[in-house]
């Protein structure tokens, strides 16, 4: 089988396809023919050296996959040789072919391509576990997300619309007539200035800030929270700008960082979270169910991801970089 490889850290172009014996399905797995794989911003950041959870060089990232399951191990009845199915794992999902437990594969919806449902895990799951199980989000409140126009923006649009929530999205001005089909209100990430627009836009404070960004924007998305206001913060993409590794600027964005102590959010009626979905992707009993309240909404038609572009395996490079400069409307794919 071919696999996408990140062989030592670097650029985009150190990506390399290279052949590997074909896994078997051992007791208790299936094997699933990958007809699309999704690309995440941590898989950037594993190829640059700075995704700590990553294997060590040479290695195969990839979290979330679809395809159709072409054997199953001994004592495994579902899902079934044909099923056409969505697969979780933790690394190894840029492959040909992919063996994983039963209980990280879920039925594609119908309807859907296997495009789509490679760009369902990890941004569905993502934006619900920050609205309902972090944030607790209520009908009625206000959501100010960055990097709207991305995977997990979108995600969060939708969400909230079901949710009955407002959302204000921050991205750049070529991305915002989109994020409008989507009902959320847009703000020009580009300009300095932007939270004082997003204050405008509710001057009593915002109830849910998003932010994968971090560095002052952690900050600016703090003092923009109202009274009992959740910041979740999830990535902080802020550490690598550009596609290439840069040890003293990294420390000084580290530096930079806000810092939230006890007696701060107490005394500010604030709080912060954080959400690392990749060190909760073996919890079964916490996604698990998230993951079919998600899929029972694809049903209804109420979610559809948004897949914005496809790249062959030996185009990962060009898909890394497609991604580096911040050019992606929805998902990014790669296809075997």
């Amino acid at each position: 089988m071919k696999q996408v490889v990140i062989p030592r850290r670097g650029p985009p172009e150190v990506l390399e396809v290279r052949e590997a014996t074909d896994p078997v399905a051992r007791p208790g797995t299936v094997r699933i023919r990958v007809h699309a794989a999704g690309i995440n911003f941590s898989d950037l950041l594993a190829r640059q050296g700075l995704y700590p959870d990553s294997p060590r060089p040479p290695c195969t990232v990839g979290y979330e996959l679809a395809g159709v399951v072409d054997a199953a191990g001994p004592g495994v009845t579902t899902p079934r040789v044909g099923d056409r199915v969505i697969a979780t794992t933790k690394f190894g999902g840029q492959s040909e072919l992919v063996v994983v437990a039963p209980g990280s594969v879920f039925p594609l919806p119908d309807g859907w391509t296997f495009e789509q449902g490679a760009a369902f895990p990890v941004v569905y799951l993502t934006a619900h576990h920050m609205l309902v199980r972090v944030a607790a989000a209520q009908r009625g409140e206000t959501v100010l997300v960055h990097s709207a126009a991305g995977g997990v923006g979108l995600a969060v649009a939708e969400l909230g619309r079901i949710l009955g929530l407002r959302v204000i999205g921050l991205a750049s001005p070529p991305k915002h007539a989109v994020l409008r089909e989507y009902g959320v209100e847009p703000l020009d990430s580009r300009d300095p200035r932007w939270f004082e627009a997003a204050r405008r836009l509710r001057p009593r404070g915002i109830d849910i800030v998003l932010d994968a960004v971090g560095g002052r924007s952690w900050r600016y998305g703090y003092e923009l929270l109202a009274p009992a206001g959740r910041m979740v913060c999830y990535g902080a993409s802020a550490l690598s700008e550009g596609s290439r590794r840069n040890l003293l600027k990294l420390l000084w964005r580290v530096i930079r960082f806000p810092r939230f102590g006890p007696l701060t959010l107490m005394n500010d009626n604030k709080s912060v979270a954080g959400v690392n979905l990749g060190h909760i992707w073996s919890e079964q009993a916490l996604l698990a169910p998230q993951l079919e309240a998600l899929l029972r909404y694809a049903r209804e038609g109420k979610i559809t991801p948004r897949v914005d572009r496809t790249f062959a395996f030996a185009e990962a490079a060009a898909a890394h970089r497609y991604i580096h400069e911040r050019r992606n409307v929805g998902k990014v794919l790669l296809v075997p």
